[in-house]
């Protein structure tokens, strides 16, 4: 029988999140809103002030501060309130409300950068001097201060910012062309029953046992992309003619290095990641020829890539056990950590379970008062480590906001995916050290193998695609569907070897792909889940010194750039060793699955 969903009000309090720990009532946001929209006029007031005085600037910087800890709480309420029953407009609305201040605050801020820039050195040293509190501000004035180089005359910025809308198009445009505009055929399974193919279904399809319902599926995504292919190359040539426009205008050498720059990153860790894989293909071919043999096939073919090689394990997992071998598994990480884990099982940052309308996957947002985690937990192996995952979010959120001023409390997008991934392979660690049974750890590997081949070579895979492109419009080079389908299609040559067939329809994978519109992000996923899998390693390996090394890193917001936060952690991405590391493992965990199959 088919389970029924509850509406918001039939769900036990007990598992929805506390909001009320931000605003008691909505009567209270409404107050706060009001104290907001007096944020404009307030910076209007120091237009043209900035460079006047030491405790000038020191006012300004404080307001700043006050500003973003109110949004937080503001934006914060309003989105997730809204996340709790999608339909229900009031809190649509305020959400709305808090982001319209927030672009009128920024609008009235403009003025900052360029004069802050306009400050002589010597007179922001002697402000220093005579007011110590600036001191707090010295590092995020020197990070606005170093990129003087890119910052324009303020007609060239005004200009730069008029034409941020434009700069959206590609992303605007294939967001409604691939969201709203595209319709699949169904696929049909060997029974001859229909199923429908969309953007959400097409991966659970992928996952089928029924290969004819996978090959059925595969076909009806890409045969309509197919019709499309040349609409599809020409908004992403537009993205990435954007792209080299605004690196030009700001006079970066490159698209890669103006996206890294944004974030204190050097352009060796994207290319380096790259090249570690390259030199690490090896243990991939071997997983393609194990899943080939697994799966006892012939040919193994690119729609064969996701179904599990080991069938489904029986589990079901209530969410209170989840919670007891989340904690459990989390054991290396010390009492310090664990104890911020129970305070957030124990005092409703979570909002565990599916409702009617409710915001659907799961996340976490980092709110100063505590963070918040939504989840739609389901009872699987994956609902568990999804919980682990946004949990190690929420923790990195928290110790931040503990420890950081306002002014850096927010962390790296380069970091935000090692805290989730480190506490998913503490649990993977410990789930196999108590599994006995030769299926269940089977299944395990497969599990944690498929994250290897998704995250790690599929997203280098991906960001090597990105690279490329943007070089080639760099060049002059037309970016045509031929030219995009050759490239793909010879990337996935290099990454997947001839022991699988790359299929001609896959030669249109990268014109399904969204982040392609992130500029540059993808890189990320990989380089956050080798830096996790060495962190989980090294605290197992080490115990309390690497707890303590990695609790610093979690407490650093972005007090020093990414790459810096991460070596006193005890982990250096400008290096290869990570990737390179993380891939020995995955070669020893082919070799355990072998070897338990074959058992």
């Amino acid at each position: 029988m088919e389970k029924k969903i509850p509406v918001r009000s039939e769900v036990d309090p007990k598992y929805t999140w506390a909001l009320e720990d931000v605003y008691a009532s909505d009567a209270l946001w409404n107050k706060d809103l009001e104290k907001a929209r007096t944020f404009p006029q307030q910076l209007a007031a120091y237009k043209g002030r900035l460079g006047e005085s030491a405790a000038t600037l020191l006012e300004f910087l404080k307001l700043g501060d006050e500003i973003g800890i109110l949004f937080d709480s503001l934006y914060g309420y309003a989105q997730r309130k809204s996340d709790e029953d999608t339909a229900n407009s009031l809190y649509q609305g305020m959400a709305s409300q808090a982001m319209n201040v927030m672009v009128a605050v920024d609008a009235a801020g403009s003025f900052e950068t360029p004069e802050l820039l306009a400050i002589p050195e010597e007179t922001l040293e002697r402000f220093y001097r005579e007011q110590p509190e600036l001191e707090v501000y010295r590092l995020y004035l020197t990070r606005i201060r170093g990129k003087r180089a890119h910052i324009l005359s303020d007609a060239e910025e005004k200009l730069l910012a008029a034409a941020g809308e434009m700069s959206q198009a590609p992303d605007s445009i294939y967001s409604v062309f691939a969201d709203a505009d595209l319709k699949f055929p169904n696929a049909v399974d060997q029974d001859g029953k229909e199923h429908a193919v969309t953007h959400g279904t097409y991966i659970p399809l992928m996952h089928s046992q029924d290969r004819t319902l996978r090959k059925s599926a595969f076909e009806s995504l890409y045969r309509v992309y197919g019709q499309f292919r040349n609409t599809a190359a020409a908004i992403l040539s537009a993205q990435v003619k954007q792209l080299k426009f605004r690196a030009d205008a700001r006079k970066y050498d490159s698209t890669l290095q103006a996206s890294l720059d944004g974030n204190y990153v050097p352009t060796e860790v994207y290319t380096n990641l790259i090249d570690a894989v390259h030199q690490n293909m090896a243990p991939m071919y071997r997983y393609v020829e194990l899943r080939k043999k697994l799966l006892k096939l012939d040919e193994l073919h690119m729609y064969d890539l996701y179904t599990p090689i080991v069938g489904d394990v029986d589990v079901s997992i209530p969410f209170e056990e989840a919670k007891e071998t989340v904690y459990q598994a989390l054991a290396p990480m010390g009492d310090a950590y664990r104890a911020i884990l129970q305070e957030g099982f124990d005092n409703r940052w979570i909002d565990v379970y599916e409702n009617v309308g409710k915001c659907s996957g799961a996340y976490s947002a980092g709110l100063r008062k505590h963070p918040y985690v939504l989840l739609n937990y389901s009872g699987t192996l994956d609902s568990m480590f999804t919980l682990a995952h946004e949990m190690g979010h929420a923790i990195h959120s928290y110790l931040s906001n503990k420890h950081q001023p306002a002014a850096y409390a927010n962390y790296s997008i380069f970091v935000a995916e090692v805290a989730s991934t480190c506490n998913e392979a503490l649990l993977m660690e410990y789930l196999l050290a108590n599994t006995t049974d030769k299926r269940r750890r089977a299944y395990l590997i497969n599990y944690f193998l498929e994250q290897f081949r998704t995250t790690l070579y599929r997203q280098t895979m991906f960001a090597e695609f990105e690279l490329e492109i943007n070089r080639r419009n760099e060049r002059g080079e037309s970016l045509t569907a031929e030219a995009l389908n050759t490239l793909y299609h010879e990337l996935n040559v290099q990454y997947f070897g001839d022991g699988i067939v790359i299929d001609k329809e896959i030669d249109l994978e990268w014109a399904r792909i969204p982040h392609f519109y992130y500029d540059y992000y993808v890189y990320q996923y990989a380089t956050g889940y080798s830096a996790a899998i060495a962190l989980s390693r090294r605290i197992l390996r080490e115990g309390e010194p690497a707890v303590k090394d990695y609790l610093n890193f979690l407490s650093g917001g972005c007090s020093a750039d990414p790459i810096t936060l991460l070596r006193g952690a005890g982990v250096d991405m400008a290096t290869t060793q990570p990737i390179t590391e993380a891939l020995k493992l995955f070669d020893a965990l082919i070799t355990e699955m072998e070897q338990l199959m074959e058992a």
